[in-house]
């Protein structure tokens, strides 16, 4: 992993002649391509402090893309990631205080919960965080297999969100399954920004988003997401896979700034916040 911006000190090339390396600001080498320890991945990827009052929420997305756009293979994303693309994924999760996925995404990936990792137990209890982030669905029709793992055994109970008009009948299956549901909207579905304010008022401030595609649009419409960490695979696949967001294009196109960006093996780890 080397870290190709920011860039703390002067860029300078390796006495061998190889990739330029760029120091951190520890002064130890951060440029250097190496793996990086998970408590180094943490810093990198930190939330932002909380400012005076009450803290806001802030929601970072996390995808995956190959060269030329596709966000999954064959309906899932683990073709096109990598062994660094996981290390940043579970980084990403032991950071948060929740997780937000669709549920199309839940059915396609074969979700579990979030587990506890020893790596990440010192900074989650000095932030005041649980051992482990929850899973909060995002879904209208509440069409889910409450057998599954993320239902039975969640290390933290799983969060459903919906919206107020929501089968009653399967609100109470999804609460007899040790659920907790949510409601985040007027109707059948889930208004982004009301997602955002319940999951602040439960607590949950530090904000995960896995997608799908279809889940991170309708975020990125109501102007609701505040950072994209993408992994940009060396990839082609062609075909006609969906893109990391979905849905209808916005009038004007949002622009992000670029936080930070790592490399590994030719996969590009981008940050891009809000400005």
């Amino acid at each position: 992993m080397r870290r190709l911006f920011p860039v703390t000190d002067q860029t300078v090339p390796t006495p061998s002649g190889g990739s330029p390396l760029g120091a951190r600001d520890d002064g130890s080498d951060a440029g250097q391509d190496r793996e990086w320890s998970l408590d180094e991945l943490a810093d990198a990827y930190a939330y932002p402090e909380p400012g005076p009052g009450e803290p806001r929420p802030w929601l970072r997305a996390n995808m995956v893309s190959t060269l030329d756009g596709a966000a999954q293979h064959e309906g899932r994303s683990q073709a096109i990631s990598t062994a660094a693309d996981m290390r940043i994924f579970g980084t990403l999760r032991g950071l948060a205080d929740v997780v937000v996925v669709g549920a199309e995404t839940v059915r396609l990936e074969g979700y579990r919960p979030a587990r506890a990792r020893a790596e990440f137990a010192r900074r989650r209890e000095a932030a005041g965080q649980g051992p482990a982030p929850a899973v909060a669905v995002v879904t209208a029709g509440l069409d889910l297999d409450f057998s599954l793992p993320l239902f039975t055994s969640p290390l933290v109970p799983t969060l459903i969100l919906t919206g107020a008009a929501a089968v009653p009948d399967k609100v109470a299956v999804a609460e007899r399954a040790g659920a907790r549901v949510v409601i985040a909207g007027d109707g059948t579905g889930v208004e982004p920004d009301r997602a955002v304010r319940a999951l602040a008022d439960l607590g949950h401030t530090r904000l995960l988003t896995e997608g799908g595609p279809r889940l991170l649009g309708q975020f990125v419409a109501a102007g609701v997401l505040d950072e994209l960490c993408l992994t940009v695979a060396p990839m082609l696949t062609a075909g006609d896979a969906q893109r990391i967001a979905g849905g209808p294009s916005l009038a004007v196109p949002q622009r992000f700034a670029l936080a930070s960006l790592l490399e590994e093996e030719g996969f590009l780890f981008g940050r891009y916040r809000r400005p």
